[in-house]
């Protein structure tokens, strides 16, 4: 136990337990989103050539959502530091929420709408953000094919 980053077996355990994907938070919004009519992909790597992955994309309207955790990537209501092994815990988070930022800007310069969520927030309200910011991305398309020039989409 010396050379791990957990501070205990019962901790290690419930760290290594955590998913990464098909999250509860996730799954609520995505089963709002199909039943809305949406199709997405899951778990996807926008850009091939990054190792980011959103949790929900949206690549024909070129949308990365994002539903992140509250202490996996600071929640400034509910994310902590771990009071054991801080010394890992802080710089780790740390390059978490730096991480996030990169991608989120990254993304955008490469002409994709980046939409982040916390795990907290209401999943109707997220779905119907979501949802609001396809249409406008599909009625932009519409536009576009039509000669006219769409308003821009911001978040």
């Amino acid at each position: 136990m010396a050379d791990s980053w957990a501070s205990s077996e019962t901790s290690r355990r419930t760290m290594v337990a955590n998913r990464r994907r098909d999250t509860q938070p996730e799954m609520r919004v995505r089963r709002i989103l199909h039943a809305a009519g949406l199709r997405y992909i899951v778990d996807a790597r926008p850009i091939t050539s990054s190792r980011s992955r959103a949790d929900i994309v949206f690549t024909k309207r070129r949308i990365a959502v994002f539903i992140d955790g509250c202490f996996w990537h600071r929640c400034p209501v509910h994310g902590t530091t771990p009071k054991a092994n801080s010394d890992y815990w802080t710089p780790k988070l740390e390059r978490n929420v730096k991480r996030d930022q990169e991608v989120t800007q990254s993304l955008m310069a490469a002409g994709w709408t980046v939409l982040r969520f916390w795990e907290h927030e209401d999943p109707t309200t997220v779905a119907a953000e979501i949802i609001g910011v396809w249409h406008a991305a599909n009625m932009a398309e519409s536009q576009t094919r039509a000669g006219n020039t769409p308003d821009p989409l911001v978040r």
